[in-house]
């Protein structure tokens, strides 16, 4: 039997990002690999959101923001000149801490991304707005309602659509930044769910304060602190044998 051997689909190397003159990243070396989920974890102001920011670019929309170093997504670098952006944001989808679905249907929602990149023909909308809900796992809570506002969804219920309408467009990769944080714990554990599903067909890296969610959904984890990465390994490696001290304090709960 062939051993399945996973590539990465990010190699971070020497990454430092800046907001002005300050430095919010030093030197980030790391490789993501494909169909695995990555918890990226540290205290608040470690850098975690930046990092995952800057995997598709959506910090070039931040004033004064720049960036040292190299990111390469399938062996291109990110931030050369002729990469085209808005297709890298398709492929590597983005889901906010608050959840923030359109002002729009339910239906609307999903549909909207598939319109603005013009990326499937009209009579084929309806199925691809069903079969994101399906992946979602929404469909069944919402299929009898899809004119309805999406403001008027839970929670948990808008969070989950918000992924949705990241998986319409068919990205290969979903960042999560702190998905659950403003979320009830039932639908907490439906995205938990959600993510064990999602991996088999798509690279997931996740921002999460949640020691407990870390541990139950990455396969790997990167503790970041300070903007530096002080530890990157397998998640229950890391969890249980940390080979940093810092690690070993922040898990445990001595300091963040």
């Amino acid at each position: 039997m062939v051993e399945n051997i996973q590539k990465p689909i990010f190699k971070i190397q020497n990454l430092s990002a800046f907001y002005g003159a300050k430095e919010v990243l030093r030197k980030i070396n790391i490789n993501i690999l494909s169909n695995s989920v990555t918890a990226i974890i540290g205290p608040s102001g470690c850098g975690k959101s930046t990092f995952v920011r800057s995997l598709n670019r959506i910090n070039d929309l931040i004033l004064n923001f720049r960036v040292q170093g190299k990111i390469f997504y399938h062996n291109k670098n990110i931030y050369d000149k002729d990469v085209d952006v808005v297709e890298l944001r398709r492929k590597v989808g983005m889901v906010f801490q608050k959840p923030n679905p359109f002002p729009k249907s339910i239906y609307e929602n999903i549909a909207y991304g598939l319109k603005i990149h013009n990326f499937i023909k009209k009579e084929m909308i309806d199925e691809i707005v069903e079969k994101s809900l399906k992946k979602a796992a929404l469909w069944d809570e919402v299929k009898d309602n899809l004119k309805q506002n999406a403001l008027s969804l839970s929670g948990g219920q808008q969070q989950r659509l918000c992924i949705a309408r990241a998986l319409a467009i068919e990205p290969e990769v979903i960042l999560l930044d702190e998905p659950c944080s403003a979320i009830d714990p039932i639908s907490t554990a439906k995205i938990e769910e959600l993510i064990y599903e999602l991996k088999k067909n798509y690279t997931i890296i996740i921002v999460t304060h949640n020691m407990q969610q870390a541990a139950r959904v990455s396969d790997y984890t990167a503790f970041f602190l300070s903007g530096e990465l002080i530890e990157f390994g397998k998640t229950e490696e890391v969890f249980k044998a940390p080979k940093d001290r810092r690690t070993e304090d922040y898990i445990t709960g001595r300091f963040g």
